[in-house]
């Protein structure tokens, strides 16, 4: 298909030459700075000397065993990106930052608030020895309103945005999303933010320019449609399990060995449906003849889909659907989800050889471009792997790096 996005004029990413100094750890800021180094930018972690990241200790479960293993929770975010460990409470430590941040096109950071400006590595020190940076800060809450010093965690942030709110079944528990979205759509957002700021500087004849993204503030934006919802009526939506609040039917049902989801999004989807189950009368039921209709009668029209669809067997009623023309799905746990025939085809499975954990599998990029690649080039590094070549390509003498690391600034 011309201009098909499926195979790159060039293995080099389209940020080739962009480089990210990555001084965050655990989830949001590698989130952000592993989307960087996918779309081709050299991005150089900054670890802690000794511990590392954060999510280096956070196992089980491992890639390897042993001393060779490796953290999947700090493989799934930290590929593409080259490890330095500096001591950033030494001054000469802050002060290699600083070299970095003169040669660098971004830098990333996810300190408490406070802590940049304490150690003189805020925007304002940075941006005096390298006017072009683009410095991004990410926090819980921002750098400024009521709450800015305060630590922030996902599942605080899903509750206080309003996610959990409307998360779970009517009659449960508030439950949190799976994953913690709060950090991976801060994340995102930082990422968007950090191009959009690359752009400015590139084509508008500008300098560098700070970045502030917060968890709460992604959260917040992310309520999209229930939050318009409740802007509207004035009434804060409601836990609705999988239901969706203005479709019906638009949820998953139970089947002899599982669930599938129906998603009768429009009239000639609802039809489809009708006649698929053998229930034309539906179609006559001045309950539902539109959707508004089966919205205001969404408990008696789930009650009649739940037990037309719990006779059948998963497989079977997929089947059965889909030579309807209605969308449906198996609920795919992780290893059907991967092993799902568009997922292969699309490549969503990566997996890069590690020194010492062996083979590691990830998610791959789910950007496709036709010009430039997304590729999983570098392994999630060790402690330090990169320590003496980059200060190497700093200028820093060999002898100078070893009283360097004696001291244990390195």
């Amino acid at each position: 298909m011309v201009g098909e996005a499926r195979e790159p004029e060039t293995e080099a990413g389209p940020l080739e030459g962009v480089t990210v100094v990555d001084a965050s750890q655990v989830l949001v800021g590698p989130f952000c700075t592993m989307q960087l180094g996918d779309l081709g930018a050299d991005v150089i972690k900054v670890e802690r000397p000794g511990s590392g990241d954060q999510t280096r200790g956070w196992h089980p479960p491992t890639f390897g065993n042993g001393e060779e293993s490796l953290s999947a929770y700090y493989a799934s975010v930290n590929r593409n990106k080259r490890s330095i460990t500096l001591n950033l409470k030494d001054e000469r430590g802050r002060d290699i930052l600083r070299d970095l941040a003169r040669d660098a096109d971004v830098f990333v950071e996810n300190f408490r608030v406070g802590t940049t400006e304490r150690w003189g590595l805020d925007y304002e020190d940075l941006a005096a020895v390298n006017p072009d940076l683009v410095y991004c800060s990410l926090s819980g809450y921002g750098e400024w309103g009521p709450y800015a010093e305060r630590p922030a965690y996902d599942l605080i942030m899903q509750a206080e945005s309003g996610m959990m709110s409307i998360t779970g079944e009517a009659d449960g528990d508030p439950v949190r999303v799976g994953v913690a979205i709060a950090d991976l759509g801060a994340g995102m957002y930082a990422t968007q933010a950090i191009l959009a700021a690359l752009f400015r500087r590139a084509f508008a004849d500008a300098g560098g320019q700070k970045v502030d993204v917060s968890l709460f503030d992604g959260q917040l934006a992310w309520m999209s449609y229930m939050a318009s919802n409740y802007f509207a009526t004035g009434e804060p939506p409601e836990k609705m399990g999988s239901r969706h609040p203005t479709i019906v039917p638009y949820q998953a049902f139970s089947t002899t060995d599982g669930h599938v989801v129906v998603a009768a999004a429009s009239e000639k989807l609802w039809q489809n449906l009708c006649h698929a189950l053998e229930r034309p009368d539906l179609l006559e039921d001045e309950r539902f003849r539109c959707n508004a209709d089966r919205v205001d009668h969404r408990d008696a029209l789930e009650g009649i889909i739940a037990e037309e669809i719990k006779p059948y067997e998963t497989d079977e009623i997929v089947t059965l659907l889909e030579a309807a023309d209605v969308p449906v799905s198996p609920v795919y746990d992780m290893a059907d989800a991967f092993a799902h025939p568009q997922a292969k085809a699309r490549g969503m499975k990566a997996t890069v050889e590690h020194p010492r954990a062996g083979t590691v599998e990830m998610p791959a990029s789910p950007m496709h471009l036709s010009a430039s690649a997304t590729t999983v080039h570098r392994h999630p590094p060790d402690l330090g792997e990169h320590t003496e070549e980059v200060l190497s390509e700093l200028g820093y003498e060999a002898d100078t790096i070893r009283n360097l690391e004696d001291d244990d600034v390195v």
